[in-house]
């Protein structure tokens, strides 16, 4: 074991105190891991929009102060009663969603939502005793997503925990704790487009282009990509993106659009914006008979999504998928070994760099919409 553990330890974490106030960098203590946790040395952050979106709240429960943060890569600390498949200096990624190899759901090969540790936005402590392991001057700090990375050290369910080869450069595959696998996932494990196959995906942002890039590496002929930003069709290029339409610049519903371009639909879509219209369109610009639409990202909360039943009835599925159909434990480690075997390019992901201590800078980056992922340096 680490000479820490076991003990408190003292270090910085960018503490968000109040929705849409900058992140605060402050002096904190970390817990010990309890039984069945894992305290993780982070080492890298990259600042993804789900951060953005619980930090300004809007439409949502607030609960603050809090550490955010769930895209990451560092180093097991030290690990709690219980924890078998972690040890202290192993290489790890924290994700957001867990595996905890026992529900009925993580013993099924048609899912990846644990019935113990699936995502929980409200949740602010720790399953074990409900409490929080994050604290200053005695006064409790929440979690966030099971993960709360935007701190020197955190501790996390050891379920959560995603054991990767050393070798992987930390820096680079951070992504896969969360966008990458995302976006990459929803096309390669769940719309699987064949060979040649025309792909549409709806919003062109780090997920958005991640499943682009599954269109890719799975040999689709034509990627089509949907936004609202003409400005991001140059970027996209790099990820296999073909043609571009922006709904803006057409006097008709974009579906109708894309169906004129690929003679009827292409054969898979995925969405990617949350937009309730976006998902709808999705579906209805894939072609009769086989297309095949995915929805990944989290829509508002009470939109219905509206379509003609013979939508489905001319043969078009529509599917959701939650975080790629990975299952973290198991899965991750596999993804990571792809890219060391250069089967992946992540490195494209990455646009920009900043230090702990100008982590604000991050979030003006992505509300500005530039670039695609803010990496997080915490050793400065």
């Amino acid at each position: 074991m680490s000479g820490t553990a076991g003990k408190v330890i003292k270090c910085r974490a960018a503490v968000a105190w109040e929705p849409e106030k900058p992140l605060s960098i402050e002096n904190i203590e970390v817990a010990p891991p309890g039984k069945g946790e894992v305290r993780l040395k982070i080492l890298f952050n990259s600042l993804c929009r789900t951060d953005v979106y619980w930090w300004d709240v809007k439409g949502q429960n607030p609960l603050f102060p809090r550490i955010l943060g769930h895209e990451a890569s560092g180093i097991v600390e030290s690990v709690g009663e219980g924890v078998t498949h972690l040890k202290p200096g192993d290489h790890a990624l924290p994700i957001f969603t867990g595996e905890c190899g026992e529900c009925k759901y993580c013993k099924s090969e048609e899912s990846n939502l644990c019935e113990v540790l699936r995502i929980n936005s409200d949740r602010g402590v720790m399953l074990s005793d409900g409490k929080t392991r994050f604290s200053k001057n005695g006064q409790p700090i929440y979690h966030f997503l099971g993960t709360s990375t935007f701190s020197e050290y955190t501790v996390l369910h050891a379920g959560c925990v995603a054991k990767i080869n050393p070798a992987a450069p930390l820096d680079k595959v951070c992504v896969v704790s969360c966008g990458f696998c995302t976006g990459f996932g929803a096309t390669v494990n769940v719309a699987k487009p064949k060979p040649n196959d025309t792909v549409a995906v709806f919003g062109l942002g780090a997920v958005g282009l991640a499943a682009c890039e599954g269109a890719r590496v799975s040999g689709a002929s034509r990627i089509i990509g949907v936004d609202l930003l003409s400005s991001r069709f140059e970027q996209a290029k790099k990820f296999g993106v073909t043609e571009f339409v922006n709904p803006k610049e057409h006097n008709k519903p974009v579906q109708e659009v894309i169906a004129e371009m690929t003679d009827g639909g292409v054969d898979r879509a995925i969405e990617c914006t949350g937009n309730i219209q976006a998902s709808i369109s999705a579906l209805e610009c894939t072609h009769d008979g086989w297309g095949v639409a995915v929805l990944v990202s989290v829509p508002k909360k009470d939109v219905e999504f509206k379509t003609h039943p013979m939508k489905f009835m001319e043969g078009r599925t529509l599917k959701g998928t939650f975080y790629g159909h990975y299952k973290p434990r198991t899965d991750i480690p596999s993804v990571v070994e792809k890219y060391l075997n250069k089967e992946l390019e992540l490195e494209k992901f990455i646009t920009h760099t900043v230090p702990f201590s100008e982590i604000n800078k991050a979030f003006d980056l992505m509300l500005r919409g530039e670039g695609i992922r803010c990496l997080i340096c915490m050793e400065e």
